[in-house]
């Protein structure tokens, strides 16, 4: 058959394209719902010619159980706080920093977090932090009245979503308790304590979220007047016009977290892939990109000038200390304490 010269050059770039494509897919990532979005990482489309493929899991202790049980990929993406735990179960290798180009531009109060660095290796590189919080119908009830305890009220029966997640909830009922110091390491008497409160919010819960998603649809409905949930929540209410905003006040109870990229064991992707993705997720450009669309901080100090300065300032991102300093940190959980918490969270969720 012959072939006008047109007409290769087409076969040509089409065959280009589809090995792009083929390409850019073969990076398998595990990671929370939304996380797919290409505007995280438009440098891997560019070069790959392909989005990554992704799996999506709901809950951290989904996650480690899944990786534990066989399922393979190459990157996850986990908060600081269960890094430990992912490393001394041997699901994770060490990421090098001199692949990273964006390492250094890192916030250092980022990188300073327990579980990006353990034993002097780099085991994440962070992405995306923020805060949980109670978020809330301001229509509803007032910034006065306004508490975690008011989860508890008999009057908000059926008015209540909390995450199906033994560590947020235990969070959660830790700073309602005025534990939220040794949220990582309770007593019994901390942990009855937070038991308790969570027993006592149980009966307003109309559902346990996995998906945020529902959570934000219910609220902005009137089904839901308090939830407790992440900075994306609370965005997505009010771009959605609903009467809703987070509560920051530190002496009331508020939680920060960081999350980022691991490397699996189980990877087989080429090395050079994996930090091609890595990169561009960590790149200014990426985190200007978090920032406005989706309301996280990003761990990329230089995404900051580059980011519309009035939200900047709305959100509360131009003082990152004052997210670190006050609030529950989401640190790796004694794992003897962790067990109990999922166990007795499960019984709390079955009305025992």
């Amino acid at each position: 058959m012959r072939i006008s010269t047109l007409g290769a050059l087409a076969l040509s770039t089409a065959l280009t394209t589809g090995a792009a494509l083929a390409d850019g897919s073969e990076l398998t990532v595990f990671d929370w719902s939304g996380y797919e979005d290409p505007g995280f990482f438009n440098e891997y489309l560019e070069k790959h010619g392909a989005a990554p493929t992704y799996t999506f899991f709901g809950s951290q202790e989904e996650a480690f159980t899944k990786l534990q049980s066989g399922f393979t990929a190459d990157l996850a993406h986990p908060c600081s706080d269960a890094v430990r735990k992912w490393v001394a179960a041997d699901l994770i290798q060490p990421l090098d920093p001199s692949k990273l180009t964006n390492w250094d531009a890192m916030m250092p109060e980022i990188k300073n977090v327990d579980g990006i660095m353990i034993d002097g290796q780099l085991y994440m590189m962070p992405f995306e932090w923020g805060n949980t919080g109670l978020i809330y119908r301001t229509d509803k009830i007032s910034d006065d009245e306004i508490s975690l305890q008011l989860l508890a009220d008999p009057a908000y029966a059926g008015k209540v979503a909390i995450p199906d997640a033994a560590s947020s909830a235990y969070a959660l009922a830790s700073l309602a308790t005025g534990n939220a110091a040794n949220y990582t390491n309770l007593t019994d008497e901390q942990f009855q304590a937070a038991s308790d409160y969570l027993r006592a919010v149980h009966p307003n819960v109309r559902f346990y979220w996995a998906d945020a998603g529902q959570m934000d649809q219910a609220m902005a409905s009137g089904e839901l007047e308090m939830g407790w949930a992440w900075n994306q929540s609370e965005l997505n209410l009010i771009w959605n016009e609903t009467p809703a905003k987070m509560m920051r006040d530190i002496d009331k109870g508020i939680a920060t977290w960081v999350c980022g990229y691991v490397h699996l064991k189980s990877s087989t992707t080429p090395i050079g892939q994996i930090y091609d993705h890595l990169n561009a997720l960590s790149d200014a450009a990426s985190g200007k990109y978090i920032i406005e669309s989706w309301g996280y901080p990003h761990a990329n100090a230089e995404a900051y000038p580059i980011s519309d300065q009035d939200l900047i300032a709305q959100y509360g991102f131009d003082d990152p200390k004052a997210f670190f300093e006050g609030s529950l940190f989401f640190d790796a959980v004694n794992p003897q304490l962790e067990a109990k918490m999922l166990k007795e969270f499960e019984r709390i969720k079955a009305g025992f």
